[in-house]
């Protein structure tokens, strides 16, 4: 083991690591729940995708960008191909740059396949990939820079623990492009587009809550106290996040539902990623409890619009994430993290610090995000035809279905509807 390289700050690392990349499938798992059947396994292999394309995309030259060097907008190209990355201990840590390279390459991952829940059941997969590719480098690798590798933003003194700038609030804002750029699903407005399994939701949003102790208590990169400090606040601010949610339903329509529990999860596990290692468990769980109300209005007012951001990863993401985001300017506590106090401790110029990050990484990911989708679509299309949607994405984009009648897989083919299946393991 090299000098300067701690075992145990190394170990918790090597094992949050695994946990952020496990958030990625659960994710797949919570949108494929949250569609209609006939789109099941394509949405999941939007997740999968993530993993495949912005993996590479972060060993090339993401990683790079976002952490070498100290330019206030990018970093530079000296990690491009992973030069330099190897066993010595990553500056200001005890663990190898091998293991915070894969770290936050999970956090690319993790941001690129949220984005897909705003255009899922109608985008095309081939078109989803270029986007991913080219995304994962203008858009997370610029923010990531700004928020944690020396960029403008974190030089002048904004905080962000855990990725309420690159990750929640680029995802959140690029989702909205998103959707406005590809458009509605053609039943939108039409009839109901419901989900087609609140078993994978919950089951879903539950691993994301295990895989998140990693994404947060990981985020300070050793086993002192500020992980300590966000991993316990990882608990408490979903679970109050989940209590006020409750009380919304039952508010407005006298159940309490299983999807809106799962929404709620994810609620309150964003809006603690940026503030997990700054304020106290007692202010996490104001945060949680006040996260639920910004979050549960847009989802309400979202579906009375026209604008079809399908599984509201505005609310979830982009908004719990903003509101995340401003909390630490108000009650950051230097007796807690040991770096900054906020408003409500006497310290008015790291409210200043949050609002700026606040108005800046949205409007960047929004403005980006949607120029990207438009010279994309230039090139090649975007979204499935009417007929393809109808049928299904699965079928149409991977020859597939998720649930069949008969016995295993069965490869199908947009032409072949009407004719006999056949299976997969004999496609002579």
């Amino acid at each position: 083991m090299n000098a300067g390289i701690d075992t145990g700050d190394t170990a918790w690392m090597l094992i949050a690591t695994a946990l952020v990349l496990m958030m990625t499938p659960a994710l797949g798992l919570f949108y494929a729940g949250l569609v209609r059947s006939k789109n099941t396994l394509n949405t999941f292999m939007m997740s999968i995708a993530a993993i495949a394309v912005a993996t590479v995309t972060w060993a090339a030259v993401g990683y790079s960008l976002a952490f070498d060097g100290g330019g206030a907008l990018i970093g530079g190209l000296g990690n491009a191909f992973m030069q330099g990355v190897d066993f010595a201990p990553r500056e200001g840590t005890a663990i190898p740059e091998l293991v915070f390279f894969a770290f936050q390459a999970t956090f690319c991952i993790i941001t690129v396949a949220l984005i897909s829940g705003a255009v899922v059941e109608r985008m095309r997969f081939g078109a989803f990939l270029v986007f991913a590719a080219l995304w994962s480098v203008l858009v997370y690798a610029v923010l990531a820079h700004w928020a944690f590798g020396g960029g403008w933003l974190i030089s002048g003194g904004t905080l962000d623990f855990a990725g309420g700038v690159p990750v929640e609030m680029a995802s959140g804002f690029s989702a909205l492009a998103a959707a406005l750029v590809v458009g509605a699903r053609k039943e939108w407005g039409r009839q109901a587009l419901l989900p087609h399994n609140a078993v994978y939701v919950l089951l879903g949003a539950g691993l994301l809550w295990f895989g998140w102790f990693g994404f947060n208590g990981g985020s300070g990169f050793s086993t002192g106290q500020n992980s300590v400090l966000a991993f316990t606040n990882t608990l408490l601010c979903p679970a109050c996040t989940l209590v006020v949610w409750f009380a919304l339903d039952l508010i407005r329509g006298r159940k309490v539902t299983a999807i809106g529990a799962a929404t709620a999860i994810i609620v309150g596990c964003v809006a603690i990623t940026p503030a997990g290692g700054y304020v106290s468990p007692g202010w996490a769980m104001l945060l949680g409890a006040l996260a639920a109300l910004p979050s549960y209005a847009i989802i309400v007012w979202r579906t009375r619009t026209r604008v079809d951001e399908t599984l509201d990863v505005l609310a979830a993401h982009g908004t719990a994430g903003f509101f995340g985001i401003l909390f630490i300017g108000f009650f950051a506590q230097a007796n807690w993290n040991g770096v900054s106090d906020g408003l409500f401790y006497g310290n008015a110029a790291q409210l200043g610090d949050q609002a700026l990050a606040a108005l800046a990484a949205p409007i960047y990911a929004f403005v980006v995000t949607f120029v990207l989708l438009k010279l994309i679509g230039a090139v090649m299309p975007l979204r499935a035809t009417d007929r393809e949607e109808a049928m299904g994405m699965d079928v149409v984009q991977h020859g597939e279905e998720a649930y069949v009648t008969g016995e295993g897989a069965i490869l199908l083919l947009p032409d072949d509807v009407g004719k006999a299946a056949v299976p997969v393991a004999d496609p002579g």
